[in-house]
């Protein structure tokens, strides 16, 4: 005889072993979009035999304090902050039931670690030591390129601020030259500003140094600087870099612009060296125009005077090359005839006169008596173009690279 089964809320499995979805006629309605933490099952069903009738709770939050506290500790970097951050995130913790009680009592327990370590490295100057190398490792991880040597920036821009540069060969093409490095003095950071004009008065300076023969300069090249930033100045950085670059954003170098000791013959550097101190002279020429300040004028002009007296002498002085004598002798009498015109401008007394041998006393610069001792000694005989425009647009080139 057969029992009937009981009675009560127990239903048999549905198909597959499922048990049979809720009635509908329930407070809580059946869709696929009923509130709730669980989405319907693969067959229509919710898990636990139906929908809950609450609304889901999100976890607290992890308390960032404790993070922070962690990274500390385990970097074992400032440990004496990162113990402190660990005893307030525990404290926030237990105010505002935040999650990450965990993390704040690991980075509590190794700030703790770190700090011993630190008590016992500092008197012993391991830390010392430990923060010098540090710094020296920093240091020559930042940008380090040195005379001589050529490289390609990112981008190709020699404007702006980089993190790395590519030394490449000088033969082929390449973004930049580096020409000479200026070390600054130690201490604190001295700003943008003192760093930038530094780095103009000493670059400019230092050019004729590695380039002799400046007329050998492209006309598309001109002077940047890699100077340091705030951030490299506490790792020790104090170089100031100068570069020869191109004046186009988009243009490139090839070949090295070197002509010094290394690459010239005797001759040629004699011959250079006389000019360059000349030169130097030429571009101290004051600001102010005569008729504002003759005083200064006449004694630049003076100073001017002098060093033809100069270049005279030193060219006069040496045994040149026998198809070099002739051009040799013209250029040192075009000098002495120059040279009286600026002693004249020296005594002047007055604007006019003063302009008038000013005048006479260039022509000589750069001329075919210039032009016919360069092709003899085998230096170039293209003369550089200068823009004397007054309020003429400035030329596009030079410009400064942060490190």
């Amino acid at each position: 005889m057969s029992t009937p089964p009981p009675t009560g809320p127990e239903q048999p499995p549905g198909p597959q072993g499922q048990y049979p979805a809720p009635h509908s006629q329930g407070p809580y309605p059946q869709g696929p979009y009923q509130q709730g933490p669980y989405a319907p099952g693969p067959y229509g069903s919710a898990p636990y035999g139906g929908w809950q009738p609450y609304p889901y709770q999100q976890q607290p939050p992890v308390n960032g304090v404790a993070i922070a506290a962690l990274v500390l500790g385990v970097l074992c970097f400032l440990p004496a902050v990162g113990l402190v951050l660990g005893l307030i995130a525990l404290r926030q913790i237990k105010r505002k039931g935040e999650r990450g009680k965990g993390l704040a009592i690991a980075g509590s327990v190794l700030s703790s670690v770190g700090l011993a370590l630190w008590s016992v490295a500092v008197p012993t100057g391991v830390a010392a030591d430990f923060w010098e190398g540090f710094k020296e490792g920093a240091a020559g991880e930042t940008l380090s390129v040195d005379k001589g040597q050529c490289f390609d920036a990112p981008g190709g821009s020699l404007e702006g601020v980089t993190y790395d540069l590519d030394v490449v060969p000088c033969a082929g093409e390449h973004d930049g030259e580096v020409f000479a490095t200026v070390t600054l003095p130690g201490g604190s950071f001295p700003g943008d500003d003192h760093v930038t004009a530094v780095a103009e008065d000493k670059c400019y300076t230092l050019q004729s140094d590695y380039a002799l023969d400046l007329w050998a300069l492209p006309q598309h090249v001109d002077v940047y600087y890699l100077t340091p930033t705030r951030q490299s100045w506490r790792l020790g950085d104090r170089e100031i870099t100068c570069i020869f670059g191109n004046t186009d954003e988009k243009g490139t170098l090839t070949g090295s612009l070197r002509n010094d000791a290394t690459t010239l013959d005797a001759d040629q550097l004699a011959y250079l060296e006389s000019v360059r101190d000349l030169d130097g002279v030429l571009d101290r020429e004051p600001d102010d125009y005569p008729e504002d300040d003759l005083e200064v004028n006449t004694d630049w002009a003076g100073e001017v005077r002098d060093a033809l007296d100069d270049q005279t002498e030193a060219l006069r002085g040496r045994g040149w090359p026998a198809d070099s004598e002739q051009p040799v002798a013209d250029l040192v009498d075009e000098l002495e005839a120059a040279r009286e015109h600026w002693a004249k401008a020296a005594a002047a007394t007055d604007a006019d006169t003063f302009y008038e041998h000013y005048e006479a006393g260039y022509e000589f610069y750069d001329g075919a008596t210039t032009i016919d001792v360069r092709e003899a000694l085998g230096l170039d005989t293209s003369p550089p173009e200068y823009d004397y425009d007054d309020g003429a647009e400035e030329d596009a080139g030079g410009g400064e690279l942060n490190v």
